[in-house]
């Protein structure tokens, strides 16, 4: 005989559909919100809803507008997009335990990528002199070329298989970037939001102190969390970081949270294009001025590998870019949103036999 344990039944008596899935009955919760466990002591997995799940491109989420749901959403808020922005502000989320648990797992996630991609980027604490390419290729076999592009091709897979790895537990966001941005398009709750940059820099401080302890010492520095003040100020740094961080953003909701995109490569390919997307913008940002690292795209990466080095006076630059990138971004997002009856106006289109039509004309055909 077969035993349920059905998740978020104690906080909301049972559960609806999930959107776009077909349901047996009204009894039964749908499979994404539950735990089985059959005779033959087999498990289904258990996918928690949520719309800022990155690179899950709006497929694991609830319909907002089936009544069956109002219980899940009621605790559970940002399991559907277009929340209110009552419910966004709604403090119940830290009644959960579940959340905090979730909130735990995004710190360990976050520790896990600050260190590895901090150790990668990693070198001596001086300033490097000046590149002097002599050869025909010029600044591209210098260092400060080679450097970045490692570290951006590095940071490429691990923040793609790091998205993989947690998307389906938290959301996969590990960058307090990504959180702060979904809670202003009103994808994430205040108080996940608030839960996962805590554990975020909490799990990037970890992994300062490991990254010292790695190092056997505090003199080293981090791609992307240093500048030489003699060569590039800071107002340049900020902005930098500011058109950095915005790009970033842009690209991670295009490709990895967008709902349009799920019928073109679906969650499969998201988490590899945001991947890329970072990647590539780590790279080109860093080796283009001599003196500066590059942007940083995740103040707790720097966090981290300031707390294993040492605090510079600009780093409130991280953290103030994020937040106004992540502010802009939530701007148009809500001017230009992507769901039809919001603003946007989704076109369906059938295909039959090789030729496209419009939704529109095939019932007016009939």
């Amino acid at each position: 005989m077969s035993v349920e344990i059905k998740q978020y039944e104690e906080h909301a008596g049972g559960v609806g559909s999930a959107s776009g899935a077909p349901r047996t009955d009204d009894a039964t919760p749908h499979p994404a919100l539950r735990h089985t466990r059959s005779s033959a002591d087999t498990l289904r997995a258990a996918v928690t809803p949520f719309a800022a799940r990155l690179g899950g491109n709006q497929e694991f989420v609830l319909d907002r507008t089936d009544p069956k749901n109002a219980a899940v959403l009621q605790h559970i808020p940002d399991a559907a997009p277009h929340m209110t922005f009552r419910e966004a502000l709604d403090l119940h989320g830290f009644r959960h335990l579940w959340l905090w648990k979730t909130a735990v797992m995004e710190g360990i996630g976050t520790m896990l990528l600050v260190y590895i991609t901090g150790w990668t980027s990693l070198s001596p604490g001086a300033f490097p002199p000046p590149p002097d390419p002599t050869s025909a290729s010029g600044i591209f076999s210098t260092a400060p070329f080679l450097g970045p592009l490692v570290g951006g091709i590095t940071s490429a897979i691990f923040i793609a298989m790091f998205i993989f790895c947690f998307g389906s537990v938290t959301g996969g966001h590990l960058n307090p970037l990504i959180t702060i941005s979904t809670f202003f398009a009103r994808l994430t709750s205040l108080p996940r939001a608030i839960l996962y940059v805590t554990f975020q820099i909490a799990g990037a401080t970890l992994a300062g102190l490991l990254l010292r302890a790695s190092y056997d010492g505090r003199d080293f520095k981090v791609g992307g969390c240093w500048l030489n003040p003699a060569e590039i100020s800071v107002g340049s740094a900020f902005a930098t970081e500011f058109s950095a961080s915005l790009v970033l953003v842009f690209i991670a909701f295009g490709v990895g949270l967008d709902p349009r995109q799920a019928q073109i490569f679906g969650p499969s390919l998201g988490p590899i294009f945001v991947g890329l997307g970072a990647g590539s913008v780590i790279f080109s940002m860093a080796f283009t001025r001599p003196g500066y690292g590059g942007a940083a795209m995740n103040p707790t990466r720097c966090f981290g590998a300031f707390v294993g080095s040492e605090f510079p006076g600009w780093h409130w630059i991280h953290w103030v870019a994020t937040v106004l990138a992540a502010a802009v971004h939530g701007v148009v997002y809500y001017l230009i949103p992507p769901w039809d009856g919001m603003g946007g106006h989704a076109e369906k289109v059938l295909v039959r036999g090789g030729e496209k039509r419009r939704a529109g004309d095939e019932e007016s055909s009939r």
